[in-house]
């Protein structure tokens, strides 16, 4: 019953990803310069504004409660713990993007860490020399051809575009061990996800601060770091791509993550 929901519900995301890309799209023109597409920014920077203030009051104070708390070296195994969870979400990815290289990297990784890692606190798959794997449902999307869509940040979650929003979804329902629909309680990955993002937010909390609060426009420059950040991992190899990913921001949008 569980398999039947998770591929109906990935059959309604491909549907969802049809429908947000032909909602808005960008002309070919303006997406080989490598330029920001945000037709929603109003509803956007609302947002952003609130994202803001859950941020402020109790995702960043969190986050430094967090790792001033608990050691560098628990931070480091809870962080490879959810990363181990996520491992066989990118399996099926790589197999869906024809990268059969990628999947067994994947699938090293996880039943190396699994096991003699004890359940994935440790990573010694790296200490192994299996490479490090980092792939979602968005960029499976990319490459089967759907264009980046337009830009938009999410309620908690933050930056992201449409195709990558559909991405996220998919990669919450369609990880075998990731999602539990009856029981909340058993959605391990995601927990585990919020304790990496609490880690992460925590370690990098004067970087992150420099933009949210420091900055003369957070969103536009949060906007404009992740789009960069972004297509530069779908670019790979790619030295045409990369090239166009760094626009000048001001002859992006003159109107103002």
């Amino acid at each position: 019953m569980k398999l039947i929901f998770q591929f109906r519900f990935l059959f309604v995301s491909l549907v969802l990803t049809a429908f947000l890309s032909s909602c808005g799209t960008q002309s070919a023109e303006s997406l080989a310069r490598g330029e920001i597409f945000d037709p929603y920014e109003n509803t956007n920077r609302a947002m952003h504004k609130f994202n803001l203030g859950v941020d402020k009051v109790l995702f960043r104070p969190a986050s430094k409660g967090y790792v001033t708390i608990v050691p560098p070296p628990m931070v480091d195994s809870f962080n490879y713990f959810a990363e181990n969870l996520s491992m066989p979400g990118m399996i099926v990815d790589s197999i869906l993007q024809g990268d059969i290289k990628q999947a067994g990297n994947a699938t090293a990784r996880f039943l190396l860490n699994s096991t003699i890692g004890f359940a994935g606190l440790a990573d010694p798959a790296t200490e192994f020399g299996v490479p490090a794997v980092d792939t979602d449902f968005g960029e499976t999307l990319h490459h089967w051809g759907f264009s980046e869509g337009a830009y938009v940040e999410l309620p908690l979650y933050g930056p992201t575009t449409t195709r990558d929003a559909v991405g996220i979804i998919v990669n919450i329902f369609t990880n075998p061990i990731d999602f539990a629909p009856t029981r909340p309680v058993d959605n391990l990955g995601v927990w585990a996800e919020i304790v990496h993002r609490m880690g992460d937010r925590g370690r990098y909390s004067d970087t992150v601060d420099s933009i949210l609060y420091e900055s003369a426009d957070s969103y536009a420059q949060a906007r404009l770091l992740f789009l960069q950040n972004r297509r530069f991992e779908l670019a790979g190899d790619d030295q045409d791509a990369n090239l166009e990913l760094y626009t000048d921001p001001y002859a992006i949008d003159t109107e103002g993550f």
